[in-house]
């Protein structure tokens, strides 16, 4: 199935000069949805995941759904204040601004393999925060998976080392 036609792009969005894509197409259709499911983990066969990150909001989607079929734990990664418990926290650059992502300090044991999902790599700040709470927290980052990358912000330059994976790329 071709993922990709279920991408709608918002120019302007959230702000003059920004190519939004709207993942929301892609939701409302359940074929695409599971076509999409199992691209995002068809090269996770072989590697042991303990746990998932979805990287709030957008990463939340796929994030449940990876961590069931993969029998592994879920783990929201979220903005400031939205978590009930003890958290710790990292900040970093988006393309048009900066933000902080908050993650319970009990989510992650040392030696969890752990797989990163969000819907879109840009600039690479976002992930690069949620490397940098996983490690501390003494978790072994297995891959940083992506529903999008787009290869033309370099985001892969802020995930040195890191083996990352996008269904699309534009």
């Amino acid at each position: 199935m071709d993922i990709e036609k279920f991408i709608r792009n918002i120019q302007d969005f959230p702000k003059p000069g920004i190519g939004f894509k709207d993942i929301t197409p892609l939701l409302n259709n359940p074929e695409a949805m599971a076509s999409c499911l199992d691209l995002l983990i068809s090269n996770l066969a072989d590697k042991k995941i303990d746990k998932v990150i979805g990287v709030e909001s957008r990463g939340f989607f796929f994030g449940t759904l990876i961590a069931q079929k993969l029998n592994a734990g879920f783990i929201p990664v979220r903005k400031p204040n939205k978590l009930p418990f003890d958290t710790i926290s990292a900040s970093y650059e988006l393309e048009y601004g900066s933000d902080t992502l908050e993650i319970h300090v009990d989510a992650i044991q040392k030696g969890d393999r752990v797989l990163i999902h969000d819907d879109v790599l840009a600039t690479g700040g976002t992930a690069k925060a949620v490397c940098e709470l996983v490690e501390k927290l003494g978790g072994e980052i297995v891959q940083c998976n992506f529903l999008m990358e787009l290869s033309f912000l370099n985001g892969r330059d802020n995930l040195p080392n890191k083996e990352i994976f996008a269904v699309l790329t534009y």
